[in-house]
């Protein structure tokens, strides 16, 4: 599916009820949780590596990751592509299937070596459809990890669509259980004005709902979102209220 920037081939409402509901779900989230301030990274090369760690893993464990490259001086794309493969899998160690996401840097930066020379400058002057085609190219990265590069390392303005994303958006009846990746991203990308601070903050509170009160076992009370869930979806609403929880 191609990137809605710069030039985008969908027409975006921006307004109406669904841009509205949208809109509002935003404001409630941070109103109640604040900035979230993602993404932790000091460079795009960083945020870059982080995007392909955290596959399956917690940022906490991807940070321990991180920190052991910082430390042998080798977070840059000519050192790390110069690192030899078994060295990165020791020093990524920390953030799980650490052979299998070794293997996955190591095809990156070759896929950035021989497209860019392994000049990011270079790699982001593509245009973002371009760019993220070439990106799921690479063995191991997906949509989510693409998304991932282009929106927190390449500033493009693009909703990341994860597992809690999806959560969220289903039990609040804006989603199919079927829906697949493209559809859910369009969601947001038809009706919302293409802002990379917005899309970066928007996701990122995403996260901190799913995490803190969208579980598995959903967890509404205290919920930003309840207000919404009650208003669109009263009869889900009522089922999650009457659900005992341990939290």
């Amino acid at each position: 599916m191609p990137i809605r920037a710069r030039h985008r081939s969908r027409p975006q409402r921006n307004s109406g009820p669904l841009s509205a509901r949208l809109r509002a779900m935003y404001r409630a989230m941070l109103r109640a949780l604040g900035p979230q301030g993602w993404w932790p990274g000091r460079n795009r090369f960083e945020v870059i590596i982080g995007a392909i760690l955290t596959q399956n893993t917690a940022w906490t464990n991807v940070a321990r990751a991180i920190g052991n490259l910082r430390r042998a001086r080798v977070l840059t794309p000519e050192a790390l592509a110069a690192l030899p493969a078994p060295q990165l899998a020791r020093l990524i160690r920390p953030s799980g299937y650490y052979k299998t996401k070794a293997a996955r840097v190591k095809r990156f930066l070759r896929f950035l070596r021989a497209r860019y020379a392994l000049n990011l400058s270079r790699m982001f002057a593509r245009h973002p459809s371009t760019l993220r085609e070439e990106l799921l190219a690479v063995s191991g990265i997906g949509p989510e990890t693409a998304d991932s590069i282009l929106l927190y390392a390449g500033g493009v303005p693009v909703l990341v669509v994860d597992a809690y994303t999806r959560r969220i958006l289903g039990r609040h009846g804006l989603i199919r259980p079927d829906a697949t990746y493209d559809r859910v991203q369009a969601l947001f990308l038809e009706n919302l004005p293409p802002e990379t601070a917005l899309y970066n903050e928007y996701h990122a509170l995403l996260v901190a709902v799913g995490k803190d009160f969208c579980r598995p076992v959903p967890r509404c009370s205290g919920c930003p979102l309840r207000r919404d869930l009650e208003r669109h979806r009263p009869a889900t609403a009522r089922g999650f209220l009457r659900i005992k929880t341990r939290y």
